[in-house]
């Protein structure tokens, strides 16, 4: 036998040996289809997110674990897709932290202002989505108690936003503007905090307010600032960094816990691998809307880690972090000590 041949007839038996072993791991075991659903908006990378982890769980179990994935709100908003997860009529659902809240309050942890701003999305990696971390553990049992399982986190060090009609260069800046925020106690507090005027506001009137300068000020994301186009009513994007942009994904833990070991085990590796795929786009997506919004006219205000040391150490921003933190159980100062250390 020639030498190519040979070498391609043992590419071939190395190949049918890989194929034999990969379905030998759930070649025993039964089909099962899972039920998951978001309340994003259509093609956000909440969305993106769930359909990519459906694909590759089916991918790495070979069709033996399937989701049906339902995204859109299709099987209803943020609060009612949690509370079916809870309950188990759906298995697993994909979005942001922000409406957990009310069903897993240590989750409130994430409102701690500008508690990432410093930081890259590699190094909160390695607190939000490491086992090993004392933060996720904590935040995991959290999960658990309230009858989710947490699969992970997807960020990548993009946050939310300020955009106004003035320059928000310095502290002083702050004081007084009348701000459209979400309607979050612990977010409205922060703003109050730095002197501004935090005013809830149903997301559809926002820009209207801005034209008629019912309101000065709105915090977003840069992709929902350009997607609403704000830059045609707001002359500054200021890169406060207040709110971490993070997606997560969790399971009903009475489902979880019904899986074969081995389908766990591809779920768990369906998520990681994901989120690894889709952490670049992140980054890449937050700088193209922000290149949008500036060539839409307007100037990009960036600070240095003095400015968010100011905010950090004002005595009203001190409290504030103290009262959250009592809230959580000590988990804001556990993530704190452990971002600091990697």
């Amino acid at each position: 036998m020639k030498l190519r041949n040979f070498m391609a007839f043992a590419l071939v038996l190395a190949m049918s040996a890989s194929t034999s072993a990969f379905a030998a791991d759930y070649s025993s075991l039964d089909p099962v289809e899972l039920i998951g659903a978001d309340a994003s908006s259509n093609g956000a990378v909440c969305q993106q997110f769930g359909e990519l982890v459906t694909q590759k769980v089916s991918d790495i179990t070979g069709g033996k674990l399937t989701i049906d994935y339902h995204p859109n709100s299709d099987l209803g908003g943020d609060v009612d897709i949690l509370r079916q997860v809870q309950s188990g009529d759906i298995d697993i659902s994909v979005g942001q932290t922000a409406p957990v809240v009310s069903f897993v309050p240590d989750v409130a942890v994430f409102d701690l202002p500008m508690v990432f701003a410093k930081y890259d999305g590699e190094t909160i990696d390695k607190v939000l989505n490491n086992p090993d971390s004392e933060f996720y553990q904590k935040l995991s049992a959290s999960y658990e108690a309230q009858g989710y399982h947490l699969l992970g986190f997807l960020q990548n060090a993009t946050y939310r936003l300020t955009t106004s009609n003035k320059e928000l260069a310095t502290l002083a800046d702050f004081q007084g503007l009348q701000i459209r925020t979400m309607e979050n106690a612990n977010h409205m507090a922060f703003w109050t905090a730095l002197g501004a005027e935090p005013t809830p506001l149903a997301w559809p009137e926002v820009y209207i307010a801005l034209q008629n300068n019912t309101i000065a000020a709105q915090e977003n994301a840069a992709d929902t600032c350009l997607g609403a186009n704000l830059q045609e009513v707001q002359k500054y994007l200021s890169c406060t960094n207040h709110i971490l942009y993070l997606n997560e994904i969790i399971i009903s833990k009475d489902n979880f816990e019904k899986l074969d070991p081995a389908y766990q085990e591809a779920l768990q590796q369906a998520v990681s691998e994901a989120a690894a795929e889709l952490r670049p786009k992140l980054a890449q997506i937050d700088a193209d809307n922000k290149k949008g919004l500036e060539d839409g006219g307007m100037t990009i205000t960036e600070y240095d880690a003095d400015f968010y040391d100011t905010i950090l150490n004002l005595d009203t921003v001190k409290q504030l972090y103290a009262d959250i933190d009592a809230k959580v159980n000590g988990l804001g100062t556990i993530l704190q000590n452990e971002l600091a250390g990697n």
